[in-house]
């Protein structure tokens, strides 16, 4: 594995526009998703990920819950298709099926939109507020082998503080998943 250094976008700065493919052949642009959601969620996921299938159940879940909302959860696959061929957006199109993804699945083939906002593993959330502005970093919840179980739900704080008009109670948290192998 080699390790390169991450630009990242620190909490309360402008979080990264992107313009990217997804499995539906459509591209997807964050300043489009902005001007129709109050609160925008990107999840770093890739289809190999253990980390990554402990958690589609709830992020598909908190997808359902917020949308009625003004959320949407966006799901970008930055992985490094040299290191894993099957990582393409042909793939990615089968895992969404397979699983159900009820949010948008966007190839990031550069790794470019995956290194602005600072993703270092796999799953790794960030939360957008409608100005743009990276309002949380870092886990899901602090218990991923656990789904049913009671703890911190990072993510699900910072949506609903946000879509309630609230300051993020925890604004970032050490990710915790499978590290992203990044391309040289």
């Amino acid at each position: 594995m080699t390790r390169v250094e991450t630009i990242g976008t620190p909490v309360g700065g402008y979080a990264p526009d992107f313009e990217l493919p997804g499995i539906d052949n459509q591209v997807h642009h964050l300043s489009r998703y902005l001007e129709n959601f109050g609160v925008v969620g990107v999840v770093s996921i890739r289809h190999h990920c253990h980390y990554v299938n402990l958690y589609l159940n709830r992020l598909t879940e908190i997808q359902a819950e917020f949308a009625p909302g003004g959320f949407t959860l966006i799901g970008i696959n930055g992985s490094d298709n040299t290191e894993f061929p099957g990582h393409n957006l042909e793939n990615m199109q089968e895992f969404a099926q397979k699983h159900q993804l009820n949010f948008p699945y966007l190839w990031d083939s550069t790794q470019d939109v995956s290194r602005s906002f600072g993703a270092i593993a796999t799953p790794m959330a960030f939360v957008v507020d409608s100005r743009g502005i990276l309002r949380y970093r870092g886990q899901i919840d602090n218990h991923p082998h656990r789904p049913l179980a009671t703890g911190e739900n990072y993510l699900r704080n910072a949506i609903a503080a946000l879509l309630n008009g609230e300051k993020v109670p925890t604004p970032e948290t050490e990710p915790v998943g499978t590290a992203i192998i990044w391309r040289i």
